[in-house]
């Protein structure tokens, strides 16, 4: 996501968004305009998944709003434990899906074997041997816009708010909870911070975040400008902003032809892919020149979906885990972040660990969130380290 990709300013390549979904669930209905946020589209009951042994699977697809308030649909699965008890908890987890093809949804690679998804395997499982159930929305949206941060936050709102729109989830009035780490922690981020404007009526209980990339500007100058084992990340961003922001963001434009076959490659695949594609790239290699003007409509985009700088603040108990040590994520900006929470009375707790890398942070952290996603589920006045 380097600046210069970011930073596009005449529009000679059309943005390259990803194949549809050939499952024809996932496509929009004729009618979408006329259901509101969170409405339910449609239900589908899913084979079981062997990770999560004896669960319920039920795939469901809503109404949310993309970043300029259009109506798209959106999905979520829903895993429900054997003993579920009606209106148990509910954790709505946003994997780190990190994507940029349809096939990458978590509702998809939960049956594809997502070894991802092994980070977070025990801390999910740990939550259906609580009773409580689970929703794991595909937050990037069906254009799958990587870095739309925003975009990730309302989708998520949107799809707690569908899940207790169905009575056969029975969770109409249970206590939720928010957790993420990585890309998913961005989106559980921007879902509790829209929460009061976007989606008010939700009664959540509180939100835990992970390694979160909190500013788009300093990632940018963190993994474009030099080679970096992460540029693919960083590539990967630029073109799913451009797919949310095609007219203020036209990252293509920018691109030279090995920018643009980069982009190609790139185009409709998940995660470990797109790194190994990527890997120690820089944009140097890929723009047309490094030489860019400093245009007002990409910058207002990238600070948009910057959630250090955004001036609103969540209402709900907060905590926040990452690295000491990360070298993904410019911990400057989570600790500028945290400050402002707590200088706005947020109830945040913060916690480092000593992992050395951005992934296994995510494990060490996760008994601690378990408990602090227990308490609160159970009513216990939130704990505060400002």
């Amino acid at each position: 996501m380097a600046f210069a990709l970011l930073l596009a300013t005449t529009a000679t390549a059309a943005p390259l968004y990803p194949q549809p979904d050939p499952d024809p669930f996932y496509a929009a209905p004729a009618d979408l305009g006329a259901h509101g946020p969170g409405d339910v589209l449609d239900v589908r009951e899913m084979p079981p998944v062997p990770v999560f042994p004896g669960a319920a699977v039920t795939l469901v697809k809503f109404r949310s709003n993309d970043s300029h308030g259009a109506p798209i649909a959106a999905t979520t699965t829903i895993i429900t434990p054997l003993n579920h008890q009606p209106d148990a908890p509910l954790l709505s987890y946003q994997h780190f899906i990190n994507s940029l093809g349809t096939g990458c949804a978590v509702s998809h690679t939960l049956y594809s074997g997502d070894l991802n998804l092994g980070t977070t395997a025990s801390l999910l499982n740990a939550v259906l041997m609580r009773g409580w159930s689970i929703a794991l929305p595909d937050h990037l949206g069906p254009q799958f816009a990587l870095g739309a941060g925003r975009l990730g936050g309302q989708i998520v709102l949107d799809g707690i708010r569908a899940v207790k729109r169905l009575p056969e989830l029975a969770v109409q009035h249970s206590p939720a909870v928010l957790a993420g780490y990585s890309g998913g922690g961005l989106a559980t981020a921007w879902a509790a911070t829209l929460q009061p404007s976007y989606a008010s009526e939700l009664r959540l209980a509180g939100a835990a975040v992970g390694g979160v990339p909190v500013n788009l500007v300093t990632m940018a100058q963190e993994l474009g400008f030099e080679p970096h084992p992460a540029f693919g990340l960083a590539m990967a961003a630029a073109i799913g902003l451009e797919r949310e922001y095609p007219d203020q963001m036209p990252t293509s434009s920018y691109l030279n032809p090995r920018g643009l076959a980069l982009r190609d490659a790139m185009a409709n695949r998940c995660t470990n892919e797109i790194l190994a594609i990527g890997a120690n790239g820089s944009a140097r290699d890929f723009v047309t020149t490094t030489s860019f003007a400093d245009s007002p409509e990409a910058r207002s985009v990238v600070e948009a979906n910057s959630l250090e700088l955004y001036a609103g603040v969540p209402q709900i108990p907060m905590f926040e885990w990452h690295s000491l040590s990360d070298p993904l994520i410019p911990v400057d900006a989570i600790n500028d972040t945290d400050r402002h929470w707590c200088n706005a009375g947020v109830r945040l707790q913060t916690m480092r660990v000593s992992a050395p890398e951005h992934l296994s942070a995510a494990v060490e952290g996760a008994p601690e969130v378990m408990d602090w996603l227990d308490a609160r589920v159970r009513g216990e006045s939130a704990p505060s380290n400002c």
